[in-house]
């Protein structure tokens, strides 16, 4: 057997953390056996869906690389099918259209309630036989069985069952002839020969009715697995629908790695012993479902953040370099007048959480203008006559030198400690806010080299016009 996943998002929304690793299982599986991945699309929800939305979805999987061998599969583009199989299950007895009136649904539904029975529908078009009735409105009900047990082994939960008796007629063709959610969905799944379903526990209801619409059309059962829930901080569930989702987009925009984010969701509910870090190939080779744990998982930012230092530091800085030019460029810093990039990178490795954190910090390597923080300031107040003292020995014994290795760097710092009779790091400190206006840098020896002899002979310069003005 081939095994053929998919994700089936709904484009009313951003694409949150939890749907994404949703999309992250299916594709793992589809990988780990060397199957097909499929993006479906489910937008027959008129109302809510927006074309927008649908784009956010495929940037969103494309930024992290979970590439589908197939789709996206609108279903909206799909009507004719959906309708044509509800028809075929009329005509084979297995379903059949329904009259009542909204008003009469209603009024069903309070009196079931005051009964303290469970609402459903009460099968009273099914039991009169209503055949179809020109230029009146219907919708199209499934004949669930009404007696037996709908049995299935899920993959995570194990042993589910549900008594036929407790599932009612689901409508699966609306008054405006778009099908429900599931009934398309499984006509989809049959379709496209679907063998995994992998989806949240808020499906397992749905996974009987659609047990039932397999057996309907004599169609192979897919197998089930129900993921646990995403919380967040408060133990609520991450939904577009709670109004506490953050869009997957919305961490590219904010500096975050796909690498930091897949590792981060992969762990978020699935685990192969004590293992935090894991590549693409390894999470391909080491995937199970059956590995996936039972209980929800709770969303740590914190977590999320330290995965993404990690990447930072331990990515090749060439290609961190290209995606943090993205940010440098939203910022208009011209990455072009300084040092190399994947240098910079390299000099910031370790220091910062995100390529927007590498970005900003990096900003006085590539800018003329220099700007002074405040802490910066009082530190060049507190050791104003110093201050002037160094910068001058400074530029001094710059100008005589070829260029700023680390060891010229090294011995001029301590020439001018030993001169001056005051201490290394004072020395150090007072250098660095003249050329970076910061009291935090990559080393001063790897910054003086990135910034060059000219250009640290000039703010040191500017600085020194910067403390007459004090």
């Amino acid at each position: 057997m081939s095994v053929c996943t998919r994700f089936a998002p709904s484009p009313t929304g951003n694409l949150h953390l939890g749907g994404i690793r949703t999309a992250l299982y299916c594709w793992l599986c589809a990988r780990h056996y060397g199957g097909n991945f499929i993006l479906r699309i489910e937008d027959t929800d008129l109302e809510r869906s927006y074309q927008e939305a649908t784009k956010l979805i495929i940037d969103s999987m494309q930024w992290l690389g979970l590439h589908y061998d197939y789709g996206p599969y609108l279903q909206s583009e799909r009507i004719h099918i959906y309708k044509d199989m509800a028809e075929k299950l009329v005509t084979q007895n297995s379903a059949y259209y329904c009259y009542c009136s909204k008003e009469r649904i209603e009024i069903l539904r309070k009196q079931q309630l005051s009964n303290k029975e469970k609402p459903r529908y009460d099968g009273y078009c099914r039991n009169n036989g209503c055949n179809k009735i020109k230029n009146k409105s219907y919708v199209i009900r499934f004949k669930n069985p009404l007696i037996g047990t709908v049995k299935f082994h899920d993959q995570v939960l194990g042993e589910v069952s549900f008594k036929n008796s407790e599932l009612d007629d689901l409508i699966i063709i609306r008054t405006d002839g778009t099908p429900t959610y599931n009934f398309a969905a499984v006509i989809d799944d049959i379709d496209m020969k679907i063998t995994h379903i992998i989806r949240g526990m808020d499906h397992v209801n749905n996974t009987p009715r659609q047990i039932n619409l397999y057996n309907a059309f004599n169609a192979d059962i897919p197998l089930f697995a129900h993921i646990p829930m995403v919380l967040d901080k408060n133990h609520a569930k991450i939904s577009k629908r709670h109004n506490n989702s953050i869009s997957v987009l919305q961490y590219r925009d904010q500096g975050y790695l796909p690498e930091a984010i897949l590792n981060y969701l992969v762990r978020l509910g699935w685990s192969y012993g004590d293992q935090e870090i894991f590549s693409i190939d390894e999470m391909i080779k080491l995937f199970e479902v059956k590995n996936i744990r039972k209980s929800n998982s709770s969303f740590d930012p914190e977590k999320l953040l330290w995965l993404n230092r990690h990447y930072i530091k331990t990515l090749d800085p060439n290609i961190i370099a290209e995606r943090l030019s993205i940010f440098m460029e939203k910022l208009n810093i011209n990455y072009l007048n300084g040092p190399i990039l994947s240098n910079c990178v390299t000099a910031f490795q370790g220091r910062v959480a995100t390529l927007k954190e590498l970005a900003e910090k990096s900003r006085y390597f590539y800018e003329d203008y220099l700007h002074y923080e405040e802490n910066a300031k009082t530190y060049l107040i507190s050791h104003i006559k110093l201050s002037v003292s160094v910068f001058q020995n400074t530029m001094q014994e710059i100008i005589v030198l070829t260029d700023l290795t680390d060891n010229n760097t090294n011995k001029l710092i301590k020439n001018i400690a030993n001169k001056l009779n005051t201490e290394i790091g004072v020395v150090a400190q007072l250098l660095r806010i003249a050329v970076t206006g910061t009291l935090i840098s990559p080393p001063l020896n790897i910054t003086l080299r990135l910034l060059g002899k000219n250009n640290v002979l000039q703010r040191i310069d500017k600085t020194l016009h910067y403390i007459e003005k004090i």
